[in-house]
């Protein structure tokens, strides 16, 4: 009896490419092409851009490089005073998004009370239309309750846009903690607020992480309602970047939009394992 010493892989045959498996893959390189040039392009542009002195076409290069345009960012009182308002703002709307959304989604999730998918559902009114139309009848109350120009004002605007983040996200988060280890920590002697403390929290703190830099983002990012209802006596980095824009030159908008940047990119890479992990998918499933 003969025996065959090639093994199974050897002796398979590779398909001929057909037509339509060339197109497929000439359709998916090109798509990965098109993906990081109008990606990673403008961020390359921006890198570039911010430390460009001259350039001249057809030059693919600047023809100098220089920082004096960093040095015009950090000497102008104005672009400071933004930064300031960015970094008061965000972590302040955080706090105040948490103290009142973190209760209304232990609620949503350990309790079933009459229209609790309706009230669910309603959080996503804030982002469901365009928010110019909401912020315009925003700065039409606002002007009756004389919060125009005021911190109180711009805070309520920034919270309005974390809401979705703060409920949902935690939302899920408490309801994926296993009953039976509350259970079991009752049964032991422990009171609500410790079971609460010691079992709950620390479970659920990876998705409430997430809904706080996502809530973070959204404010430290709130350039229109910011805008509407605070300036000119407050102005965020977001806000600024229009006055850049016209007043500047194009190397000053570069800079501006690098410092913008890095508070988003150096939170979502301290969070990313989370964000990774599922807990921004899991906060919108919640039953």
């Amino acid at each position: 009896m003969a025996i065959s010493t090639g093994s199974p892989v050897a002796s398979r045959t590779r398909r001929p490419l057909t037509l339509d498996s060339i197109v497929r893959r000439a359709l998916v390189g090109l798509f990965v092409v098109l993906m990081v040039v109008f990606i990673l392009g403008p961020l390359l542009w921006l890198g570039v851009r911010a430390f460009a002195g001259n350039w001249t076409f057809p030059n693919l290069l600047p023809d100098d490089w220089t920082l004096r345009w960093w040095q015009v960012v950090v000497n102008d009182g104005a672009l400071g005073i933004a930064v300031q308002n960015s970094l008061f703002f965000a972590p302040l709307t955080v706090l105040v998004s948490a103290i009142i959304c973190l209760p209304a989604a232990y609620a949503f999730a350990r309790f079933d009370f009459p229209g609790r998918r309706f009230f669910l559902i309603s959080l996503f009114a804030t982002n469901a239309f365009p928010k110019m139309g909401l912020f315009v009848t925003l700065a039409a109350l606002f002007y009756a309750l004389n919060l125009m120009n005021t911190i109180l004002g711009i805070l309520v605007v920034h919270v309005l846009g974390t809401v979705v983040f703060m409920t949902w996200i935690p939302a899920a988060a408490f309801a994926a903690v296993p009953r039976n280890l509350e259970e079991a920590a009752r049964d032991a002697g422990a009171s609500k607020l410790r079971v609460f403390a010691s079992v709950t929290l620390p479970m659920a703190l990876p998705g409430i992480i997430v809904a706080a830099v996502m809530s973070f983002l959204a404010s430290f990012d709130e350039a229109q309602g910011t805008y509407l209802v605070g300036a000119p006596a407050f102005m965020t980095m977001p806000t600024q970047m229009y006055s850049l824009v016209l007043n500047y030159p194009t190397q000053v908008a570069a800079v501006f939009s690098i410092l913008l940047a890095i508070p988003s990119v150096a939170l979502m890479l301290a969070a990313h394992k989370h964000i990774l992990g599922g807990q921004l998918a899991e906060g919108f499933q919640i039953k």
